[in-house]
């Protein structure tokens, strides 16, 4: 996309920000500091356009799916004064622990709970939390995922765009195991838990958080999905996953829309869920989406569209003191929008705008 074009939609999303933020609301007592964010990675073009929306805190790409020279303390320091000399800020970079299934990711073993693999597997994520800090990279992102993220056929939503969808009732081999087999939650558990009690000491020592992203989308219990209880898919159990470590370390990369998809009602108890883990310090990200639907069946939309008020949303992260980055994600597809990038400039203007809007308010 042409620069003209994304200054062009961002002004526009701005003005559709703005515009819903005219009913005057209570003053807030102290001055937001939060960030719009992006995890679109770091090429220079990337870059480029990033700075000139205003995106200032940048989430890198993957370094490399193995322990190798680009984890090294000399490769990722250079990455981020390179980001640093765009004028903007390496706040994150994604541990080789994805959202894919199970047999695209990068380290298996670990959500697979096979020993001495996963050991193995442990000591580097562990080298790399070392030299993250080293770098001054003092984030890191990451799934335990074996599923992957499940989503059946795409609906079509505002204006012709193409939104994301799941329904459980929809949903192809949803009895048929995985390559994992049968993954109780009992063994769910044991699997984080062991994988949180290796590598969190190590993050603490060096002053790096750890933040784990939800299960993507939640499923029904007893039942599971394909023989896999996604543990992580309720707000119930991510209380349980915060309480496997004390650490300030230990956190969460709160999906928004992902913690929505939770719930019977996420436009009424979104908040509640932002206020208990935020109060509680635990919010280390935000994936800044919204759904329509809810539990097994629901869409991905703008974020002025779906069923979370964000205006609401956004005044519940400040009220909990959170000052970390509102990132968009999971944008709708819309016809000759190559990449999301409308989409995408659409979202940040918005977010920035209601980041103005919060700020005001104080």
């Amino acid at each position: 996309m042409h620069r003209r074009e994304f200054f062009h939609t961002t002004a526009g999303a701005l003005a559709a920000a703005g515009a819903q933020a005219q009913t005057p609301q209570p003053a807030a007592s102290r001055k937001a500091n939060l960030k719009v964010g992006t995890q679109h990675g770091d090429s220079d073009d990337i870059l480029k356009a990033m700075a000139a929306l205003g995106v200032n805190h940048i989430c890198g790409h993957l370094p490399s799916a193995k322990m190798d020279e680009n984890w090294s303390v000399e490769s990722l320091t250079r990455r981020r004064e390179r980001v640093e000399s765009f004028g903007l800020k390496l706040e994150a970079v994604p541990l080789p622990l994805s959202s894919a299934y199970i047999t695209r990711s990068e380290n298996p073993n670990i959500v697979l709970g096979k020993s001495p693999e996963r050991d193995r597997e442990i000591d580097n994520i562990c080298q790399m939390i070392r030299n993250a800090s080293q770098a001054g990279i003092r984030l890191l992102k990451y799934n335990m995922s074996i599923l992957g993220v499940v989503r059946t056929e795409s609906t079509t939503g505002r204006g012709g765009a193409t939104y994301s969808t799941f329904n459980y009732e929809k949903a192809a081999n949803r009895d048929t195991p995985t390559e994992a087999g049968l993954v109780s939650a009992e063994q769910s558990w044991e699997r984080i838990g062991y994988f949180v009690k290796r590598v969190m000491p190590v993050a603490e020592e060096h002053k790096v958080r750890l933040a784990c992203h939800p299960h993507d989308p939640a499923m029904p219990e007893p039942q599971g999905f394909r023989g896999v209880h996604r543990v992580l898919g309720s707000v119930d159990g991510l209380k349980r996953f915060i309480e496997l470590s004390p650490s300030p370390s230990h956190g969460l990369n709160f999906c928004q829309g992902t913690v929505s998809e939770m719930l019977k009602k996420p436009g009424e108890e979104i908040y509640d869920a932002i206020r208990y883990f935020g109060s509680r310090g635990r919010i280390f990200n935000v994936h800044f989406r919204n759904i329509k639907g809810g539990f097994l069946n629901f869409q991905e939309t703008f974020p002025d569209n779906g069923d979370v008020d964000f205006i609401r949303a956004i005044r519940t992260y400040k009220e909990v003191g959170y000052d970390g980055l509102l990132m968009p994600d999971h944008v709708p597809q819309i016809a000759g929008d190559t990449g999301g990038r409308q989409a995408f400039a659409y979202c940040f203007g918005y977010i920035q705008a209601l980041i103005q809007m919060v700020n005001q308010e104080g």
